[in-house]
């Protein structure tokens, strides 16, 4: 069973209270290794080191190659699985024939950036067809209220406060599984590789939920997802706000259960 959270000392000061040293719970972040094997079996090559938390590493793995590699169907991914080398976690990966390997990292991709050691940033279309079918829209209390109603399945954060999550919702409010990661990125590419796997892609009619600012890479996994839209409690960049409009999808930040900002999109709230 992944650990995803453990204990460290810490001395706890409150106003003028004698300080008091006493265990604190933190959310665990560790390397994850991805390698892609040849379907011949002739041995895998490391193609990146992921900084994450651990727990639902398949699902991040075939999340992060949504994005990277183009996967759309859960059939793109031959094989996958999980091990423990040299003292690391991986998951080695095997693609079907004809789908676009990964570029390798050449360095480690920290917790706070998913496009981290990238050498290239690609602007290229994600995702073919429509993000929404034509009329839909996301009543304006259901967008509301999707942030808080994540933050009651935020079980890692209750006992840390130091990790994010994601979530995919639907125009009624209904949550899938919840993910969450040191990374906001890992998150989202958990949720997304969560859908994936269960033949859930493209997300459309849907929008990704998710507990952090909203960057440019953010958008680029909605994107590729297939997703109408980002929910999220901070604020985007200039650059995840210029794409968001550039491929039609509803982005909201800075959401409340009585005030948000619509940054594209807006005539798709109701």
């Amino acid at each position: 069973m992944p650990v995803s959270t453990t204990r460290r000392a810490v001395v706890r000061r409150n106003g003028d209270a004698q300080p008091a040293r006493t265990p604190d719970d933190l959310a665990v972040e560790s390397p994850l290794v991805l390698g892609l094997e040849a379907a011949t079996g002739a041995g895998s090559d490391a193609i990146a080191t992921l900084m994450r938390t651990p727990g639902h590493d398949l699902e991040l793995a075939a999340g992060w190659l949504v994005v990277e590699s183009g996967v759309r169907r859960p059939d793109d991914i031959v094989t996958m699985r999980t091990c423990r080398e040299d003292d690391t976690d991986r998951v080695h990966v095997t693609l079907r024939a004809g789908v676009r390997p990964p570029r390798p990292r050449a360095f480690v991709t920290s917790a706070a950036c998913g496009v981290c050691s990238a050498d290239v940033l690609d602007l290229s279309p994600l995702a073919g067809g429509p993000p929404h079918t034509e009329g839909w829209t996301v009543a304006a209390d259901v967008l509301a209220g999707l942030p808080a109603s994540m933050r009651t399945r935020q079980r890692a954060f209750d006992r840390t406060g130091g990790v994010h999550a994601a979530a995919i919702a639907d125009a009624a409010g209904r949550l899938g599984p919840v993910r969450e990661d040191v990374g906001r990125h890992n998150a989202v590419d958990k949720v997304v590789g969560n859908a994936l796997l269960a033949g859930g892609l493209p997300a459309r009619d849907r929008v990704l939920v998710v507990s952090g600012r909203v960057s440019f890479e953010i958008v680029q996994k909605a994107v590729a997802a297939g997703a109408a839209g980002i929910v999220a409690v901070s604020a985007p960049s200039s650059l995840a706000v210029d794409l968001a409009r550039e491929h039609g999808l509803l982005l909201a930040g800075l959401v409340r259960e009585e005030r948000w900002n619509v940054y594209a999109g807006d005539e798709l709230i109701a």
